[in-house]
């Protein structure tokens, strides 16, 4: 691949300038920006709210338009010359085009346009030679950072669904030690609404309905095969009172606690 025009940390003062980069036929040559600062885009009319640390590969035919949403905007920009583009090395790399993509950590990446600027200006012998190999370094880097970024991603669900599987066997088990849906979210490190979703996904029920399950599935077992009083068993099993057990344990199965004992 070559490069056909190349910028390093352009920076757009929006109070003092109307930046806003309008293509409706696209940009005319596959364009490469990685992003520093906060930015609207719409990318085939598609709109998004982009993040700093984010990077988007336009193809050359794609209608854009971006600008920054702060007070200004910065960017490191790549135009590559159409006759040596090379689309079948892009996707090999698995590097998506036409949507724009936080990377969260652009250094190394942003470091790499400021030697590619170099190279393309400087009319150094080599010069063309070093530039194609740092083309692909340069796509081969944000290849790994982009897999990267997807193997934590993935790492990091693995975790969450291990810990929520600890906590629905707690539930199981022993749900005198089951706190409220804001202690179980905490210890599960994630939002409340984001814990009763994912267990939902999880395991196709509610925690809501997991903790009564759970609650009852023991009332059940120690009344079949203890001596223990009502009042015990409704401690035991984590209900506040007695009351609640003996309500609730009658609207799920049609019986009282004692009658269920009985017929045991």
């Amino acid at each position: 691949m070559k490069i056909g025009s190349i910028g390093y940390n352009y920076i757009h003062d929006l109070k003092k300038e109307n930046f806003v980069m309008d293509r409706p036929k696209g940009p005319g040559a596959v364009l490469l920006l990685f992003i520093k600062t906060p930015a609207l885009f719409r990318i085939k009319e598609q709109e998004y709210h982009v993040s700093e640390n984010s990077y988007i590969l336009i193809s050359r035919d794609s209608p854009c338009y971006y600008t920054g949403t702060g007070d200004i905007y910065t960017d490191d920009w790549i135009y590559f010359e159409n006759e040596y583009w090379d689309k079948q090395f892009i996707d090999k790399l698995g590097i998506p085009m036409d949507v724009p993509v936080y990377l969260g950590e652009m250094d190394e990446l942003s470091h790499l346009v400021h030697i590619l600027v170099f190279e393309h200006y400087s009319g150094a012998i080599h010069s063309e030679e070093i530039e194609r190999n740092y083309i692909d370094i340069l796509f081969l880097t944000l290849s790994r950072t982009l897999k990267s970024q997807r193997l934590l991603s993935s790492r990091q669900l693995s975790e969450k669904h291990y810990r929520l599987t600890q906590i629905r066997t707690l539930i199981m088990t022993m749900p005198d030690r089951v706190g409220n849906i804001d202690d179980l979210a905490a210890e599960a490190g994630m939002s409340r609404s984001g814990f009763q979703h994912l267990y939902k996904k999880l395991f196709g029920t509610t925690v809501i309905k997991d903790i009564i399950e759970g609650r009852l599935q023991k009332a059940k077992r120690l009344l079949s095969s203890t001596c223990l009083t009502i009042k015990e068993i409704a401690a035991v099993c984590g209900y506040s009172n007695e009351y609640s057990f003996m309500r609730q344990f009658r609207e799920r199965t049609g019986k009282t606690p004692t009658e269920y004992r009985s017929s045991m």
